[in-house]
């Protein structure tokens, strides 16, 4: 499938997540079947003030394609910055962050609090189409409110703003990631709109994947359901698939070695390794110990040591 001018591998995307979807694991996903994969989101006004820490969110790999980045903010003077400073030349999408939930962006009328702006949302989606030739996407919620269905008018608007695709997760703002996900809402964009539709919201599993395609989506992101297990894509689309995961999380770390210090990478990869250990059994001690690891050296030893040690086991 085709976003405007992007082709992508399939129609299952990696969503951006905050503190997850860095570079080392995009690629992973990418290397499991992922059709295209998004960056943790960016904040347009912290690169037009010349933030060390928000260009390094920016960091890729040469063959990480297709590859969009997702930025978020309020101002569209901030976003015609963020687009004209040349460094997001190198990816292939822009995505707008319409649906964060969490506090401390909501308060400064950011994420989900564009969806209680409609005007401002459709300004900041028309400044970004006319300061880029890449395919400008957007991402929201069911609602900013708790009984709220705005997604739809909004979804209109950003398609009447130029955008070339939108993503709807299926949950409103004070929900946050609790509940269910209302499949209707998502239908209903789906039927509002011309351009490609995505679906996010509780794909785990073959069964949840089939319920949100039974909307009529054109693609369907995962998020959540990817944390400690970034071969989901494969697993979705070619059914059970044998991974060996100490292999796995090496391969992030390596890749993360090239942009950051190793005492970064041992701190920020810390909740990265729980959620490779999440199915796995009689894991109590290994957290513990990987939570006050000293070096990354030393956190890496703690998981050889365990995943040998169920190999063993698994031998006998």
């Amino acid at each position: 499938m085709k976003i405007k001018d992007v082709e992508l591998k399939n129609d299952l995307v990696l969503t951006p997540m905050a503190g997850v979807s860095d570079v080392g694991f995009r690629n992973l996903a990418l290397g499991f079947g992922a059709g295209l994969v998004t960056t943790e989101m960016v904040s347009a006004r912290a690169m037009r003030f010349g933030s060390k820490n928000t260009f390094s969110l920016l960091e890729t790999l040469e063959d990480e394609k297709p590859c969009a980045v997702q930025l978020f903010g309020h101002d569209p003077v901030d976003f015609e910055y963020a687009l004209r400073c040349g460094a997001l030349d190198k990816f292939d999408i822009i995505d707008l962050n319409f649906g964060c939930p969490a506090p401390k962006i909501v308060k400064n009328g950011e994420g989900s609090a564009l969806m209680r702006n409609l005007p401002l949302a459709a300004q900041i989606v028309e400044t970004c189409v006319k300061n880029t030739n890449k395919p400008v996407t957007v991402k929201f919620r069911k609602s900013f409110y708790e009984k709220g269905i705005e997604c739809v008018e909004l979804a209109k608007l950003c398609e009447e703003s130029g955008a070339s695709a939108v993503t709807i997760h299926g949950r409103t703002r004070p929900q946050m990631y609790s509940g269910k996900v209302d499949l209707d809402a998502i239908a209903a964009v789906k039927s509002a709109v011309h351009i490609p539709v995505f679906g996010n919201g509780d794909v785990v599993d073959k069964a949840s994947l089939d319920l949100m395609r039974g909307t009529g989506v054109d693609g369907v992101a995962i998020g959540r359901g990817a944390q400690g297990k970034p071969w989901i894509f494969q697993e979705l689309t070619s059914g059970q698939v044998d991974v060996d995961k100490f292999d796995v999380l090496c391969r992030h770390v390596d890749i993360l070695k090239n942009f950051f210090s190793e005492n970064y990478i041992n701190v920020y990869m810390r909740k990265h390794f729980l959620w490779y250990l999440k199915d796995e059994k009689n894991v109590k001690q290994e957290k513990i110990k990987l939570m006050t690891a000293k070096t990354l050296d030393e956190a890496m030893q703690i998981l050889k040591n365990y995943f040998e040690g169920r190999k063993d086991e698994k031998n006998d």
